[in-house]
């Protein structure tokens, strides 16, 4: 499928969410996530591609959809080459501008993420003008609080971060904070997905995977995940500990089964991961994760080392 002018959908791997390109714009083009730090030089490498291509000298601004790791472990990067602004929503503002990482979701999760200095909040309700397009920033909590996604009417483009991929949606982390929210954020999540429902997007560009115009069955799909979740939110803990565990070692490749079994230990969603599962051996919990992920055949393990699974 082709995507109107001046935008640039860039399909990135599970370390580093996707990347969209928003140009036509004099001023430079908007940068829209910008992947994990450890992907930081291909991230430079994208975007001075892109501007080469264009004839422009740097981006007008990034622009993240919300402070996860994967989501914006290039800004760092890209301001110190560029000088570029960063605007992101607002509740994590003041946080970013500390580099709270207690605050921040990086700590919590194991996960790393170069400082960077915030500059514009991007309110849900307003809208960002750039080039051709007039993009609608829309509220979007349940994956992350502080989640926004982004809305071209008149085409009905969607960039629609973690809310919606083509089959299901991002880890629905309020659900593993300290106090959970029992509940209210699968709540809200479906909340999200009634707005995405309603926007009607002709194409949708996810955080990960694929751009996809079949909104209806991605919906459909991912109402039938969160049903699934919300029956026994024991499986959401057991999903999110996996999935975080095969995002750390995406980064590392390979790590001595003692490394996994330290790192699960002493990550702090690992450890309130293992609880909300009802699983008080840290050794019974790391095993549980490794065997799932080698069963579905992403994980090679035995008693000495972890590999990632080479893909044909």
């Amino acid at each position: 499928m082709n995507l109107p002018q001046h935008i640039d959908f860039i399909e990135r791997g599970w370390l580093s969410a996707n990347m969209v390109l928003l140009g036509g714009d004099s001023r430079g083009p908007l940068v829209v996530d910008t992947g994990y730090v450890s992907h930081a030089a291909h991230t430079l490498g994208l975007i001075e591609l892109h501007l080469q291509q264009q004839g422009q000298l740097a981006p007008r601004a990034l622009l993240n959809t919300h402070l996860h790791s994967d989501h914006c472990g290039g800004n760092g990067a890209l301001q110190a080459r560029y000088r570029a602004q960063v605007w992101m929503p607002p509740a994590e503002f003041e946080a970013a501008q500390a580099w709270d990482e207690s605050r921040l979701s990086f700590e919590d999760t194991g996960q790393r993420c170069e400082r960077f200095v915030p500059h514009e909040r991007l309110q849900p309700g307003s809208h960002v003008e750039h080039g051709p397009y007039c993009w609608e920033v829309h509220a979007a909590p349940g994956h992350d609080p502080a989640s926004i996604i982004l809305f071209e009417a008149r085409r009905g483009l969607l960039i629609s971060a973690d809310a919606l991929w083509e089959r299901g949606f991002g880890i629905v982390f309020p659900e593993l904070a300290p106090r959970p929210a029992m509940g209210a954020a699968f709540d809200e999540l479906e909340q999200t997905l009634d707005l995405i429902q309603a926007l009607q997007p002709a194409i949708v560009m996810p955080g990960h995977g694929p751009l996809f115009t079949d909104t209806a069955s991605a919906l459909r799909e991912a109402r039938s995940r969160l049903d699934y979740f919300r029956a026994e939110p024991k499986r959401h803990a057991l999903h999110a500990g996996r999935a975080l565990l095969m995002y750390h070692l995406l980064e590392w490749r390979e790590r001595s089964r003692e490394a996994v079994e330290s790192w699960l230990d002493s990550t702090p969603v690992q450890q309130r991961l293992r609880v909300l599962a009802a699983i008080p051996d840290a050794q019974v919990w790391a095993n549980l994760l490794l065997e799932g992920l080698c069963k579905a055949g992403q994980l090679r393990a035995d008693e000495q080392m972890v590999r990632l699974e080479p893909r044909a």
